[in-house]
């Protein structure tokens, strides 16, 4: 005799979703006869001041939409600061965060002592690999060591995100759009920066050219640095790069992308959208002691040849920090 098919609904989840719709159902009802509510001229059309009123059921359709796609859902933070970090997303990935750099990555962080936890920073590094995987960590490795844990923002680049749904994504973890006024609003609200001065150069180096510093740009980390007088902090990570790894670059299809480049991987666009994981590569962070800037007056930086100087030793430095770090990881792996 053939059994009757089995049933894997659970009638306790049942039960909670029938009473979260009730509540949202009875929630809207009473907003809708507030809406409706009032004396009876108003009621009928007509308001008290001789003048018709429409009903307004545009208000209460919107009502309805946002009730129903949030049923079930926590309401999102109000703690959202005008860049649009938000801490309660932050604190519910907090264990992801913790496993990437803890678990995954093995990052091993040196040198945050150098980091002066009264004030902000402007903290310099080089830039690894397409996501901005390099600056999440750095950030985050920032806050778990700050006494207050006060979080970096890193600075991503305009093409990155520009793309669809990258931006709010981006925004709630600490991602600002790199451009010279968001870091000095940053740093004069007494928050830190992280920045990339390589730009989309350091983020498209092929595997042939890991680890080797582009040019950086036209000395705007030494000038946000003086002129808002926060110490400027040379950062080198070491992993990011070889987490994707660029074999080589197509610029035909990105044109039509809108895109700098598309890069093709030992794994995209092979497998796909799994072509995006990272890979777990082994991380080094390694933070270096300020470059000294405090004697220098904002007007000095009108001297091109001095901003030049001052631009080509943070690269050097950041580059040493970078060889450095290389030598003491024993392979790409551990």
């Amino acid at each position: 005799m053939e059994e009757p098919p089995h049933n894997d609904r659970d009638p306790e989840n049942e039960e909670v979703g029938l009473e979260t719709l009730h509540l949202a159902l009875r929630d809207l009802r009473r907003e809708i006869r507030s809406r409706a509510s009032g004396p009876a001229s108003v009621r009928s059309g007509e308001r008290g001041d001789g003048l018709r009123r429409e009903f307004d059921w545009q208000a209460v359709f919107e009502e309805l939409r946002h009730r129903v796609g949030t049923l079930g859902m926590v309401e999102r933070s109000g703690e959202v600061d005008e860049f649009g970090l938000d801490e309660v997303t932050l604190h519910r990935l907090r264990l992801l965060l913790d496993f990437l750099m803890d678990r995954y990555w093995r990052v091993d962080v040196s040198g945050l002592d150098a980091i002066d936890p009264r004030r902000p920073n402007l903290l310099v590094a080089n830039h690894s690999g397409l996501l901005p995987y390099d600056g999440l960590m750095l950030s985050h490795a920032v806050a778990r060591w700050h006494p207050r844990g006060w979080r970096p923002r890193f600075l991503v680049a305009d093409w990155l995100i520009t793309l669809p749904f990258a931006q709010p994504y981006l925004a709630r973890l600490g991602g600002v759009r790199a451009c010279r006024e968001n870091a000095d609003r940053l740093l004069r609200t007494g928050r830190s920066v992280i920045a990339f001065p390589e730009g989309v150069k350091g983020a498209a180096k092929v595997f042939a050219d890991r680890y080797r510093l582009k040019r950086f740009g036209r000395g705007g980390v030494i000038r946000a640095a003086v002129e808002n007088g926060v110490p400027l902090v040379p950062v080198a990570i070491v992993g990011a790069e070889e987490a994707h790894p660029i074999l080589f670059k197509a610029e035909m299809p990105a044109r039509s992308l809108g895109l700098p480049f598309v890069p093709v991987t030992p794994t995209f666009p092979l497998l796909g959208p799994l072509g995006l994981l990272p890979l777990p590569t082994k991380w080094i962070i390694a933070v270096g002691d300020p470059i000294p800037l405090d004697d220098l007056e904002p007007a000095a930086l009108d001297d091109e040849l001095l901003l030049s100087r001052l631009t080509e030793e943070l690269r050097a430095t950041i580059q040493e920090l970078v060889r450095e770090a290389l030598e003491k990881r024993t392979s790409v792996w551990e």
